[in-house]
């Protein structure tokens, strides 16, 4: 697989919700996605007890067969 074919996998996704939630989210797709990086949390603009994160992931080489 080539870096090109590699980048066009890779998925940026937001998580938004409490510290605990967005930890349990992160925690359940590392299990099926390679997670390549984790931004700092960003707090929430309207309620301070949420919070931001983004990963940039690719499907597991084990999950897709």
């Amino acid at each position: 697989m080539t870096s090109i074919d590699r980048k066009a996998l890779t998925m940026r996704i937001r998580l938004h919700g409490t510290p605990a939630e967005t930890g349990a989210a992160l925690a359940a797709l590392a299990k099926v996605l390679h997670i390549r990086s984790v931004s700092r949390p960003y707090p929430d603009r309207r309620s301070p007890m949420f919070q931001r994160i983004y990963l940039d992931a690719a499907p597991r080489e084990d999950a897709r067969r």
